[in-house]
């Protein structure tokens, strides 16, 4: 029976999602507890990896296994065995042919930033953090430019291993309450360390180090260095992926209601 589960986490403690040999991954973590649970070898596939330090509010995740349970089971009994910055949110039975990479139709991610001459304390690990102001004016201005299917490569990270960089980015939203700013971004996929590299330039041109149109520029050009560097994960969240409705997987979990 193939299986789907929508994971919480917080990053902070983990090496990102991917399983490494040290262990310190959130995938060896889940893997691990869905293994005691079921009392059999479990193997995951997630919708979409996450660096190091980056948290997840409805990372899913499909596996197959020879137990059966009734749905909130897996949920209540796999929690048992999770550290407390990790828990399953949901659990569904999508289809033997359900593929939680595949099958996703676009991926949504926010970036919760702090804007305060004071370094944050105890936010600290949750928001991104900028002592500058930020015209949001000029933001938006350069956001515009990304709209749309482009080649991304001047926003992708040396190490990334998508087979093309040109992604379809159909949201950037960006609004601000008191002194936290809130950036959603929504796209078919994503390149390993685009968000963080799409707000090192955003900033920049918020912070007026550079205006709008450099955007556009840093984009045609293709070239890495010409961009900013990339900026921190500790604000970058993953709400998760979306699926054609019929297969009936939640797109939302309480977390999402405590973001700003």
């Amino acid at each position: 029976m193939r299986l789907a589960l929508g994971v919480a986490y917080r990053g902070t403690a983990y090496q990102g999602w991917q399983s490494q040999p040290g262990g310190q991954t959130v995938q060896d973590r889940l893997e691990w507890a869905l293994s005691r649970f079921a009392d059999e070898p479990i193997k995951t596939v997630c919708a979409g990896r996450t660096d190091a330090g980056v948290h997840g509010l409805n990372q899913v995740v499909h596996f197959d296994t020879s137990r059966q349970r009734e749905p909130f089971g897996w949920v209540r009994g796999v929690n048992r065995y999770l550290p407390e910055d990790v828990a399953v949110q949901w659990s569904a039975e999508p289809g033997d042919g359900f593929h939680a990479r595949n099958h996703a139709r676009r991926r949504r991610y926010a970036y919760v930033l702090l804007e305060s001459p004071v370094r944050p304390a105890w936010e600290c690990g949750n928001v991104g953090w900028t002592f500058r102001s930020l015209d949001a004016d000029a933001m938006n201005a350069a956001a515009a430019h990304l709209i749309g299917e482009h080649d991304f490569s001047a926003f992708r990270a040396a190490e990334c291993q998508a087979a093309s960089p040109i992604k379809t980015l159909s949201t950037l939203d960006i609004r601000r309450r008191g002194a936290y700013w809130r950036f959603d971004f929504e796209a078919n996929a994503f390149l390993h360390h685009m968000i963080r590299n799409l707000m090192g330039s955003l900033l920049a041109v918020g912070h007026g180090a550079r205006p709008p149109d450099w955007v556009a520029e840093v984009l045609q050009a293709r070239d890495r260095s010409l961009a900013a560097p990339t900026f921190a994960p500790d604000g970058l969240y993953f709400l998760g992926p979306q699926y054609d409705a019929e297969r009936g997987l939640p797109t939302h979990t309480p977390a999402m209601d405590w973001l700003p």
